[in-house]
């Protein structure tokens, strides 16, 4: 069989672009395949306009909580339209390295068209058959709808809405407690919306730790952020130009909603029956090598679920382009994760938390813990809200880590690196810069050696003995 291509990508999103972009590099003939505009929900709803957005509340927070430094400003404004124009100003700045002209400049065949498989071996889009010894499925997600009655009816938006707002709603009902509802939440908050986040379960952010959690929960409130935690929407109406959201114990009126429940695959246009590719309501099912219950296609990224974040599509990426392309023996490793919620304090995770750690190897694990408040620049800062807890074996084997404050998605990579080199918790205790907040992380480690000292009786009477010794010696 004659074939087209090497490679033929579907979706132009953070996974796709990676696949395509290395794989033309290795000189592979490539083409990708995008329904809509290159760069996927990362650039334009998700990643670069969020962290756009989360800095301009930031500056306004600072500008409200200045008087603390001993500078005083009056008549704080925020001009929203000029915020939403920053947004797109960063949008803008980092659209090139995603644009269609660079992915031609390395060789990509860039088509834009919405297509489907038509069997096994063939993806048709605008009227042609591609045809390629193996496909990569790379086409994300969207956001995930409650079944809310009269919430489509009422409207509301969502993160693909939020950044091309003009106007600041005056105030915001956010649906769920994740990671958007929180990031988003707090922000439009800190630029002026009355913001009531209103979440079904009993903790915010309940894949974190629990206490880091509760800090940031905490958090919002000094600030005046509305949180009603285990409550569910029932209805939504329109009521004299308000959105009125009904639970069952109150009412809250809003000019508007902003829908933050999850994530669903993007498949049900791919035909994937076709290709005999197995999927289900999560997404598409993979193998440790990424293939599909097709072997020549693959798939990456939101559309297999999972853990649903850029630098994780990147790295499954990374695997797909080197069994597409040469051999089907790579299998991606998911044991070294990290990820941070960007809100204020920013939260990071890796590995397993101390109750996931207790559950799995019962007594023998240390929990290492240092605040913020014992570390000097964070004081220097006024910075002081939140700590490093790091959970290892009895082995100085680190088992995890979270840790919540200012910059924690910086501080966090250190961790990340010495598990992912299995360095011991021992090795995170070497000179750090004085005064940095990486100092953090130097201090929980440091208390390792701490913790076995006090748990190790004979060696505290051995040591008695042996001062006791020298001392009589003079």
């Amino acid at each position: 069989m004659n074939l087209d291509y090497d490679l033929v990508v579907i979706g132009g999103g953070s996974g796709g672009l990676v696949v395509a972009s290395a794989s033309a590099q290795l000189k592979a003939k490539v083409a990708l395949v995008e329904k809509d505009r290159l760069g996927g929900d990362c650039l334009w709803y998700g990643c670069v306009p969020s962290k756009a957005l989360i800095q301009t509340g930031r500056v306004a927070y600072a500008l409200k909580q200045s008087s603390r430094f001993g500078i005083h400003t009056s008549d704080q404004k925020v001009d929203f339209a000029q915020v939403m124009s920053y947004v797109q100003q960063v949008i803008s700045q980092i659209e090139p390295q995603d644009s269609p002209t660079r992915f031609t400049s390395l060789g990509v065949e860039v088509i834009f068209g919405s297509g489907e498989f038509s069997d096994s071996n063939t993806f048709v889009v605008n009227d042609r058959k591609l045809k390629a010894r193996a496909f990569v499925i790379a086409t994300g997600s969207r956001p995930a709808i409650p079944a809310i009655a009269g919430l489509s009816e009422a409207g509301y938006l969502t993160n693909e809405q939020i950044f091309s707002l003009s106007q600041l709603p005056p105030s915001l009902a956010v649906i769920g407690g994740g990671p958007i509802g929180c990031e988003l939440g707090q922000t439009l908050y800190r630029l002026g919306s009355k913001v009531t986040i209103i979440h079904s379960q009993s903790q915010i952010l309940p894949r974190e730790d629990p206490e880091a959690a509760e800090i940031l929960e905490r958090q919002f409130r000094q600030e005046g952020i509305n949180i009603l935690k285990n409550t569910q929407i029932e209805r939504v109406e329109l009521v004299e130009g308000q959105k009125r959201l009904h639970t069952k114990s109150s009412t809250i009126d809003v000019a508007e909603i902003l829908v933050a429940t999850g994530r669903s695959p993007n498949l049900e246009s791919l035909n994937l029956n076709a290709a005999r590719v197995a999927f289900d309501a999560k997404g598409i099912q993979v193998n440790q090598k990424l293939q599909t219950t097709n072997p020549k296609i693959y798939a990456c990224g939101d559309v297999i679920g999972g853990y649903q974040f850029t630098h994780v599509a990147s790295h499954e990426a990374t695997v797909v382009i080197k069994n597409a392309l040469f051999f089907p023996v790579n299998k991606i490793d998911y044991r070294v994760i990290p990820w941070a919620t960007f809100t204020d304090p920013e939260i990071a995770r890796v590995g397993l938390t101390e109750t996931e750690a207790r559950q799995r190897y019962g007594q023998d694990i240390y929990v290492l813990k240092h605040a913020f408040t014992d570390v000097d620049r964070a004081q220097t800062e006024g910075a002081t809200l939140g700590f490093c807890k790091i959970i290892t074996r009895s082995n100085g084997k680190i088992l995890g880590a979270q840790l919540v404050g200012t910059s924690a998605g910086e501080l966090i990579s250190e961790i990340v690196l010495a598990m992912s080199k299995g360095l011991k918790v021992a090795d995170l205790t070497g000179i750090h810069i004085y005064p940095t907040l990486g100092e953090v992380n130097s201090k929980a480690a440091l208390s390792f050696t701490k913790q076995k000292y006090a748990r190790n009786l004979r060696l505290q009477g051995y040591l008695r003995q042996f001062f006791n010794w020298r001392r009589r010696l003079g």
